[in-house]
């Protein structure tokens, strides 16, 4: 492996090789309410103390919050261009180079990955070009993989297919759903050759929120990638602690 790939890795995973990654992008699409995620630089400091990780978000909140991100390591979005005000359908495009994420201070990239949708060429296509320019660079690459988009109720086997073609198109990392039971989804894991972060989707009750968690790294799951499920809590630090201790418990 690339040693600037292993090294920024090391800034997102722990020792144990998982990771809890709150996701903080959901303000560049336009979605509402926004609830805990008003505050940037307040969520921040409220995630870290919980033991987060990492985050995953903007180039603007990046620009403004930068002296907020203390320790945790840093996931920066590079494709967008689609808003809520524009009914939230049309093609990803980058908004930002994996160069330009460097100068930002991240230690990794993220981009979408449609599959089974009309703009899943393109969409793949930007995927493949920045896991080469991520090659070249040494920095790892999140695939965040939608199978039918956006929203959709993918099956299983959709599930294994999309994570593996994320790591065939050159990720490093896919965010993926999760659809139990756990069992079953070990085959998303067992098939994925590279490490898997289930995200958290649509707000949850905690205890359901929890046991998504424990199930989907009992079943071998890098991590965690979750953002309203995180934020929309009244304790976000509180939030995040439960999960990070289901994460890295021994």
């Amino acid at each position: 492996m690339n040693p600037g790939k292993e090294i920024r890795l090391n800034h997102i995973f722990a020792r144990d090789q998982r990771a809890v990654v709150v996701a903080m992008d959901h303000g560049l699409p336009g979605m509402m309410p926004l609830e805990g995620l008003k505050q940037p630089g307040r969520l921040m400091e409220r995630i870290a103390a919980g033991g987060a990780d990492a985050i995953l978000t903007t180039p603007g909140i990046v620009a403004r919050f930068a002296h907020q991100l203390g320790s945790l390591g840093l996931i920066v979005r590079l494709d967008g261009a689609i808003t809520m005000l524009g009914g939230g359908s049309g093609e990803m495009r980058l908004i930002a180079s994996v160069e330009d994420a460097l100068k930002m201070g991240a230690d990794a990239v993220a981009v979408m990955g449609y599959c089974g949708t009309e703009d899943e060429s393109s969409s793949l296509e930007t995927l493949g070009k920045v896991a080469i320019e991520c090659r070249r660079l040494g920095v790892p690459l999140l695939a965040e993989m939608l199978p039918l988009g956006y929203g959709a109720n993918p099956s299983l086997t959709q599930l294994v297919q999309a994570a593996r073609i994320g790591a065939e198109m050159g990720a490093d990392i896919i965010k993926l759903p999760y659809v139990g039971p756990a069992e079953a989804y070990r085959e998303v894991i067992e098939t994925c050759f590279v490490p898997v972060l289930v995200l958290g989707g649509s707000a949850k009750a905690e205890d359901e929120m929890l046991m998504q968690v424990e199930d989907a790294v009992g079943i071998g799951a890098a991590g965690v990638a979750i953002g309203r499920n995180v934020w929309s809590r009244e304790d976000a630090t509180a939030m995040t602690r439960a999960i990070t201790r289901i994460v890295h418990s021994e």
